[in-house]
């Protein structure tokens, strides 16, 4: 049997991290080993839940402590705001999951699915508000230039534009008859020859240039 992935949950009300733990047990290859910021540098766990309103902190100021001292530990914000600048800052502080308590189990478990697999995950209502504002941000030292683009290959600028719309690289692979280890491999050289260091930066860069409509974009 596969090894369970280690869940930590950070909320500070009682009830609710009850009942993460309940739906969060319904699927066997999850287990929620505790919950605070303590026991996540105790555990190491694959993934921890924030809350993003906490007693002490911001779950985004708390989001960067977990990052600087876990960096392979992936993290989903969990919470009730759904202003499109949480979500931001939430991705910038380094959160690969935003899921609003209002959303279904189900979702929830989608989420935590996707976040483990080391993609990105957002509630789909607020998605592509998100690319949007993004798009707003001042941009980074970085070549993002046709020219940058004009250097992938065909099969790169294929794959580039199916990453941008939100597809996992299961859904690519089965798209394109090939394997996801291959779309794997194909994401790390289009990200190295772009000087793009994540999918919310690869999606700014897409849209940017037109070659995709944020509206498509998924969660």
């Amino acid at each position: 049997m596969a090894q369970k992935k280690t869940i930590l949950i950070i909320d500070d009300h009682p009830l609710f991290r009850e009942g993460l733990k309940a739906i969060i047990g319904r699927n066997h290859r999850f287990e929620v080993v505790g919950h605070g910021l303590q026991k996540a540098k105790e555990l190491k766990p694959d993934l921890a839940l924030v809350d993003m309103s906490l007693p002490d902190q911001s779950g985004i100021q708390l989001t960067r402590e977990i990052k600087n001292a876990l960096p392979k530990t992936r993290i989903m914000i969990i919470t009730m705001h759904s202003k499109v600048d949480y979500i931001v800052k939430a991705f910038q502080a380094g959160a690969t999951g935003y899921v609003i308590k209002e959303s279904t189990s189900e979702r929830l478990l989608q989420g935590i699915d996707t976040v483990l697999k080391g993609e990105y995950f957002m509630d789909s209502s607020v998605s592509h508000r998100v690319v949007e504002k993004l798009m707003e941000f001042p941009e980074k030292e970085m070549k993002m230039t046709d020219a940058s683009y004009d250097t992938l290959t065909r099969r790169e600028q294929e794959i580039m534009v199916l990453l941008a719309q939100g597809l996992s690289n299961k859904q690519i692979a089965e798209k394109l008859f090939i394997s996801p280890k291959t779309v794997e491999n194909h994401r790390s050289n289009i990200l190295r020859k772009l000087n793009i260091h994540s999918t919310i930066e690869l999606v700014r860069y897409a849209a940017r240039l037109g070659i995709i409509d944020v509206d498509l974009w998924k969660g």
